[in-house]
């Protein structure tokens, strides 16, 4: 992570750093004619640095070239095992992954330059009144960058544990061996990252009357960040964990990068930055989106589905962090469409995911595995996997996307006659989230067909290795057929987060608080299913601490289910890698051509079907730092289990 600039030239300076960006401006002007004054005097140069330090936030659908971010690693998702020639995320989870590997994110040779770009950015930003720059929106352009800075570093330490924290700008004069900077104690980083965040909140508007500013920092944007980071960092992987890698890892002053003695009250300061979080945003008016029926009730799957897709400026006030231009929604959704409706349909979910979701009246219809894989079924809440069913699910909702459905309907139904039972009676999330065969696809005009050699199943890559597609997220209008493709915004942290964040920190901090069976309930109510209580229409609520924490683990996996990341996140922070990324997947049968699901039919589709296996150890807890990096810098120390130590 070498900050050193070599050239002086601004011009190719810039070109490092707005690579993919906005600064079209360059080839208006000779490279020798620019120089950093004529940048910071004129108001367009100006804004556009300032894209360029915006540019590194991370697309939540897709990056190209490749898929760059790390949500396909967790086991929400199950991407066709074909895709290992153009995607080695494939081969990574397979195991095939040492610190000589690349990863397209590469934040570890990225972000530092935008990190430099917004130092930059702070020493030479002025006011000109002649082109109509006051001093207060300089003030806000400081306080964008400082939020730029920390969040980018944020980036950083939640990737790969143990940074080097340079807060200072080197100038061309700098000794090389002042460059040559190691890594902080995980904490130290924490501890600034935090200070940084709360004091650009302290300059920044919780939100922009401006359309054309939507997505610039904001408080709000500074505290979600916090929160999140600061939830992470009580989380057992970093708050005492005694494994003797971590223990004994050290960066180049002998100081331990890990703390292995937990630290209860991490937990007492992750509660309140998620609680300052949620009363800034209440206060300003952020708030779940809901959609209501004609009868005032909420409708759960217009809300549930409708809040991925709906605008800040059109009544989404869940939004709190939102990259709103240039996400490649288009290339993720392809991956997730049926191959016969002209999608590339490999893009799929795991049957762990599908048994998460809860029954229609809140209960889990899975507890658990047995060692050979089967599952432990819930018989109190009334699941099957047995059978077809023998007509239609008919709900309370203006969700279409089931056959007969009609926007012009008060009911519709979510399944229709014949599928099966696995599928039936499920809560509202599970039908926004996952496309199971048969399953009725709108803008196709007919059911899906995973059946081996059906029109949706062609035995390649373009197919689903688990039996089910992503429905989360893919917009139920996009019909690539035609090209149409809907807008929808980036988003990167959403208030259903931080009320899950803080029920999660409060039950581990105070169990007995009320508030956590309060933020608890708010998303079960907006998903439509019971809450728990004592009343007669509830169920009741999780008994001690540690059923608590299973609710909330679940109720994490079913309402952030494959949004950008959080599910890796929450595998890594609690420890849990080798339990849940290791062994085998399973899915349906996807060389099953019979609507069966007889499981001695080896042609039976509907029947529980290992896919290709996961070989993540505890070792991808954290990314490694690329050889070449190491190799430059010997103050740098590998992260453990990536040099083969135990």
């Amino acid at each position: 992570m070498k900050y050193i600039i070599k050239h002086i030239k601004f011009t190719a300076l810039l070109l490092a750093l707005c690579a993919g960006g906005s600064c079209d401006y360059l080839d208006k002007a000779p490279d020798d004619e620019l120089t950093m004054d004529m940048v910071f005097r004129d108001k367009t140069r100006t804004e556009d640095w300032l894209a360029g330090v915006y540019n590194a936030i991370p697309d939540p659908y897709w990056e190209s070239p490749g898929v760059k971010n790390y949500d396909m690693y967790a086991d929400d998702y199950l991407i066709n095992a074909g895709w290992e020639p153009w995607w080695d995320g494939v081969s990574k989870l397979k195991g095939n992954w040492n610190s000589e590997t690349s990863w397209g994110g590469n934040y570890w040779g990225n972000l530092p330059t935008r990190i430099r770009s917004a130092y930059i950015f702070i020493n030479n930003v002025r006011a000109n009144a002649a082109q109509g720059v006051a001093q207060e929106e300089v003030n806000l352009m400081k306080a964008e960058c400082q939020f730029l800075i920390a969040y980018y570093y944020y980036l950083l330490v939640n990737t790969y544990g143990a940074i080097p924290l340079q807060t200072w700008l080197s100038d061309f004069d700098t000794p090389v061996e002042e460059l040559l900077v190691g890594q902080d104690p995980y904490d130290r980083v924490i501890d600034w990252i935090d200070a940084e965040l709360q004091d650009a909140a302290s300059k920044l508007p919780p939100y922009y009357n401006e359309n054309r500013k939507y997505g610039r920092a904001t408080s709000v944007m500074c505290l979600a960040v916090r929160a999140r980071m600061l939830l992470f960092a009580a989380s057992p992987l970093v708050n005492g964990n005694q494994r003797p890698a971590y223990a004994n890892y050290v960066n180049h002053k002998g100081e331990q990068i890990f703390n292995s003695q937990p630290q209860r009250e991490k937990w007492e300061r992750a509660v309140k930055a998620c609680k300052e979080l949620i009363d800034l945003a209440h206060d300003n008016g952020y708030a779940l989106y809901h959609e209501y029926n004609a009868d005032g009730t909420i409708d759960p799957f217009m809300s549930y589905s409708n809040m991925l897709y709906k605008e800040f400026n059109q009544g989404n006030k869940e939004i709190l962090f939102a990259r709103p231009f240039d996400c490649n929604y288009s290339e993720h959704n392809r991956h997730a469409t049926p191959f016969g409706i002209s999608g590339n349909g490999g893009m799929g979910v795991t049957q762990s995911l599908v048994d998460a979701f809860f029954m229609r009246n809140g209960l889990p219809p899975i507890t658990g595995y047995n060692t050979d894989g089967s599952p432990i079924i819930n018989a109190a809440s009334g699941y099957s996997e047995t059978g077809f069913s023998a007509g239609d699910d008919i709900r309370k909702t203006k969700w279409i996307e089931a056959q007969g459905a009609s926007s012009n309907n008060e009911e519709n139904p979510v399944t229709n006659s014949g599928a099966y039972m696995m599928y039936c009676n499920r809560e509202p999330r599970f039908y926004v989230s996952v496309l199971f065969n048969q399953a009725w696809h709108r803008i196709g005009n007919r059911q899906v067909n995973f059946y081996l050699n059906g029109a949706d199943n062609n035995g390649t890559h373009d197919s689903p290795e688990s039996g089910y597609l992503l429905r989360k997220r893919v917009h139920p209008n996009d019909d690539f057929r035609n090209g149409t493709v809907p807008y929808r915004p980036g988003i990167l942290y959403r208030l259903g987060e931080a009320y899950l964040n803080y029920a999660e920190a409060l039950n581990e901090w105070n169990p007995s608080d009320p508030d956590i069976l309060e933020y608890l309930n708010r998303i079960r109510e907006r998903a439509g299913i019971p809450t728990y209580g004592p009343g007669e229409d509830q169920i009741p609520a999780p008994a001690g601490q540690d059923e608590m924490r299973k609710a909330i683990y679940r109720e994490r996996r079913v309402e952030l289910s494959c949004e950008f990341a959080i599910r890796f996140d929450d595998i890594r922070r609690w420890d849990k890698v080798e339990e849940f990324l290791s062994g085998d997947m399973y899915g349906m049968n996807r060389y099953g051509n019979e609507r069966s699901d007889d499981p001695n039919n080896p042609g039976a589709f509907y029947k529980r079907t290992k896919c290709t296996p996961r070989s993540f150890t505890w070792k991808n807890n954290w990314f490694p730092i690329h050889q070449n990096q190491i190799d430059k810098n010997p103050n740098l120390k590998q992260l453990p289990g990536w040099s083969g130590e135990n």
